[in-house]
This record gives C-alpha cells, sequence and structure tokens, in this order.
C-alpha cells in the first residue's frame, strides 16, 4: 500500500482511481500472502521428510548395528558344526557331542533373537547376492547353475545378507 493515504499533500483521487489503486494493493497482498503460504507448506513437507528420513536411519542404525559382531560370530557356528561333524562318528565322544550340540542350540537361539538366521543353498539356482561360487563341478543330477554342495552356510541379518554361501556351483557335463 503507497503512502498516498497518510500524505495530506496528495492529489485528491476519483473514487473510481481510488477503488482501483485498493483492488491492485489487495492483489499484491494477496500474492505476497500465497508465495508466504507456499514457501510455509513446502518447509513444513521438508521438515517432515526430514523427520521422518531421520527415525527411518535411526532405525536402521539400530536394526544393523550389531552387524561386524555378528558377522564375527559366524565362524564360530561354522566350528561348532565341524566340530560336530567330526565326532558324530564317535561312540566315545557322544557325551561331548551333545554337549557341544546344546552350546550350537543356544547360540543359534541368540542370534536368531538378534534377527539372524541361516539359509541353506543346496538345490537352489545360484545367486550372486547370496552366493560366493567356490567351485564348478560337472553335475547330471542337477541343472547347470545349481548349487550342488554347501561350504560354508549363509546368513541373513534381518532379511539382508550377512554373509554369503560358500558353494560349489553345477556345470554342464564335459562332451568329451
Amino acid at each position: 500500500m503507497s503512502d498516498d493515504i497518510l500524505d495530506p499533500d496528495a492529489p485528491a483521487l476519483t473514487p473510481e482511481e481510488e477503488i482501483r489503486r485498493l483492488r491492485e494493493a489487495l492483489e499484491a497482498k494477496t500474492l505476497l500472502a500465497e508465495e508466504h503460504r507456499d514457501r510455509y507448506l513446502r518447509a513444513a513437507a521438508e521438515f517432515d521428510n526430514a523427520r521422518k528420513r531421520a527415525a527411518r536411519e535411526r532405525e536402521e542404525y539400530t536394526r544393523y548395528a550389531n552387524e561386524a559382531l555378528l558377522r564375527e560370530l559366524l565362524p564360530v557356528l561354522d566350528n561348532f558344526e565341524r566340530a560336530l561333524q567330526s565326532a558324530r562318528g564317535e561312540p566315545a565322544a557322544a557325551a561331548v557331542t551333545a554337549g557341544v550340540e546344546l552350546i550350537q542350540r543356544e547360540l543359534l537361539r541368540v542370534l536368531e533373537k538378534f534377527g539372524v538366521t541361516s539359509f541353506t543353498s543346496v538345490g537352489q539356482p545360484f545367486d550372486p547376492e547370496r552366493h560366493e561360487a567356490i567351485a564348478r563341478v560337472p553335475a547330471q543330477d542337477y541343472p547347470e547353475g545349481t548349487v550342488v554342495d554347501e561350504t560354508a552356510r549363509g546368513y541373513l541379518l534381518n532379511g539382508r545378507v550377512l554373509r554369503p554361501a560358500m558353494v560349489t556351483v553345477a556345470s554342464s557335463p564335459d562332451a568329451s
């Protein structure tokens, strides 16, 4: 709004000119108010998105914070499995085998409580996201690209690969 209203020396305007001038001033203020409202809505939406993103990041951090520790525990599970495989054939080691199996089950239960689960790969198609191929062998019983043996079991942490399974993959038998 101009200072014409407050200026006593300003020339007098006709009623039509005064109405036109006031309408123009109103339109200018309306545009300014709409700009401010638009900026407010954008800022509020940006703030809301930032708040949601921070909450998602916090949840993600909490969910995977123990990943390094859990990854370090996986070789311990592998060693339990190897110990059990070698001891199962020995009748004299039955009591020790039962104790080691109990410890292994307890460790698996604790890991599952924190979101760690194992997955089996034998008979599944090779998936580079979940499997690490350590060998290819000719296999007539399996289609090419199928996992035929698992050297080390794979594990997931809350549905995400914690450690890929180390596998042997079938290749087509040589014609020679």
